[in-house]
């Protein structure tokens, strides 16, 4: 099977870098990027831990959700979720991390690049307060890069075409699903569990 394994066979294979494409990389969010941020309602957080371990992360809340402290700065609220940690026990081995921020009926994306740091301080996650609960804890980004990502993926799949969207009977529910990969329970109590969680614990 034939394989690129040198940077430099990486390079020979694709060409040179479109020159506006190595332009576009900013060291700060600009207002641009302040405005996407505050429109999105999810993005993706990568992580690796210091074993070249990764993981890829949904995060999503309301509109503006992640909070843009200043031009290098974003703090993202951790809901309630199951516990895994997996990104935040990745961030204490390696604290390298990237985002990419969706904003339904837009194509194109928001990439940041940086580094994370998890915080407790309520002062500071007072900001993420909803429903009168304030998140126990929160990353705090601090940006290295920032750039907008064409929208050729998007377009591609069209993600936010409604008439692609697939029904969801047609695919089974999350608690059928984990009770028969774990044999640990029964449909019905797992469909019961999750159904409870999206209703009670999302914040």
């Amino acid at each position: 099977m034939d394989a690129i394994t040198q940077p430099a066979d990486l390079r020979g294979h694709y060409g040179p870098v479109n020159p506006l494409a190595a332009r576009k990389v900013l060291g700060r969010l600009d207002r641009h990027c302040r405005h996407f941020i505050g429109l999105s309602p999810f993005l993706v957080l990568a992580t690796a831990d210091g074993h070249g371990g990764v993981d890829a992360s949904p995060r999503g809340d309301a509109p503006g959700f992640v909070q843009v402290l200043d031009e290098v700065t974003l703090l993202l609220p951790d809901r309630r979720g199951n516990n895994r940690v997996d990104s935040f026990s990745n961030l204490l081995a390696a604290p390298g991390l990237g985002l990419i921020f969706f904003v339904p009926g837009i194509d194109e994306t928001l990439r940041v690049n940086g580094s994370g740091r998890i915080i407790t301080d309520p002062a500071l996650l007072a900001v993420s307060e909803v429903q009168g609960k304030i998140p126990s804890a929160g990353l705090l980004v601090s940006v290295r890069e920032a750039f907008f990502h064409c929208a050729k993926a998007l377009i591609r799949s069209r993600l936010w075409d409604p008439a692609r969207h697939v029904p969801r009977a047609s695919f089974p529910s999350l608690g059928r699903i984990i009770a028969e990969q774990t044999g640990a329970c029964s449909a019905e109590d797992a469909e019961r569990s999750t159904e409870e969680g999206y209703r009670t614990r999302l914040y």
